[in-house]
């Protein structure tokens, strides 16, 4: 009797006891979700344009948004030359995304237009970005 009464006993607690739960470390798969990287292979970047890209960047409005190395209102310089090849097709597009402005590569924080830039400085800025990586 008192053998049935432990085995019922065990049973029970087993049964009432809360398993336990498996601490899974999820921020790698949220920067790389955020980072969601493009295939691609990288070109060489002309060394001046890099140049004359970190000196707009420096003179310009950026860092009212954005840091090199961490988040702030935007992505931070080194994850969006993390994401992005190398690649003239992705500086263009991204040197035209910094005169017009956008929204939505990066979650919700809106790009302001910056209309009084010129492609060639777009271009050389963006150079500058994607050679940080």
């Amino acid at each position: 009797m008192l053998r049935n009464l432990t085995l019922l006993l065990v049973a029970f607690m087993a049964c009432t006891q809360k398993p336990k739960q498996e601490v899974i470390d999820t921020s790698d798969l949220k920067e790389r979700e955020y980072i969601r990287a493009i295939e691609g292979v990288d070109e060489v970047l002309d060394p001046e344009l890099v140049k004359r890209g970190k000196v707009l960047i420096s003179y310009a409005d950026c860092a009212s948004c954005h840091k090199p190395e961490e988040r702030a209102k935007g992505p931070a310089f080194k994850d969006i030359a993390r994401r992005y090849p190398i690649s003239q097709v992705y500086i263009n597009l991204l040197a035209r995304k910094v005169i017009s402005g956008g929204t939505g590569s990066w979650g919700s924080p809106v790009m302001a237009a910056h209309p009084q830039l010129t492609m060639e400085e777009a271009t050389a800025m963006v150079s500058y970005i994607l050679s940080l990586d």
